[in-house]
């Protein structure tokens, strides 16, 4: 039961770290293109952590870390 346990939590982290490298790729192209990015947010649902940051940007970290955008 441990080593599912173990897995299940490996796969969770390892996945929300993919998908933060693949958001900031859009994050980046954005700003060097000029758009404003209003909200950079990594998993989808209620937010668990939440910051402006001075650009204006929301940076937020959600509940379910299957995906994210920008």
């Amino acid at each position: 039961m441990t080593g599912i346990l173990w897995n299940l939590i490996s796969f969770i982290v390892a996945l929300g770290i993919l998908v933060a490298v693949h958001e900031f790729g859009h994050f980046w192209v954005a700003r060097r293109c000029g758009v404003k990015v209003e909200k950079f947010s990594i998993g989808f649902g209620k937010s668990i952590w939440s910051k402006v940051g001075k650009d204006g940007t929301e940076y937020s970290i959600s509940m379910i870390p299957l995906g994210g955008y920008v």
